[in-house]
């Protein structure tokens, strides 16, 4: 078998239907795609690690943890934020970043290792 497609029509037009009307529209579900295209970037995927074992991180200290400049982790914290999955609080000067539960339900997905529960379970 070299190909990933049927060499035959068979639809199973009452199964097929039936899956149809379950499976979301496109614009249903990109907010989900860009959710996942978000933790797509081993930098984010990294950031995002470092938020669930610190907790609450300003990118001074994200920048020291991942080995970046601040410039460049800064681009990749807003893009987590746009995407849903770390939120910003200001404090004084600093703007401190944490995982939203979606970032850190996603994230666990990734990366089940990283995931206290799932070591200890």
């Amino acid at each position: 078998m070299s190909s990933d497609s049927c060499e035959l029509l068979c639809l199973d037009l009452p199964q097929a239907e039936a899956v149809r009307a379950l499976v979301p529209a496109d614009d249903e579900i990109r907010p989900a795609a860009e959710r996942a295209k978000a933790l797509a970037d081993p930098t984010r995927l990294r950031i995002a690690r470092a938020l669930a074992v610190g907790e609450e991180l300003c990118v001074c200290d994200l920048a020291w943890v991942c080995s970046s400049s601040q410039n460049l982790v800064s681009h990749h914290v807003r893009q987590l934020r746009t995407a849903g999955l770390a939120a910003s609080r200001r404090d004084g000067k600093l703007v401190m970043y944490r995982l939203t539960d979606t970032g850190r339900a996603l994230l666990s997905l990734l990366l089940p290792e990283a995931d206290p529960a799932v070591r200890e379970g």
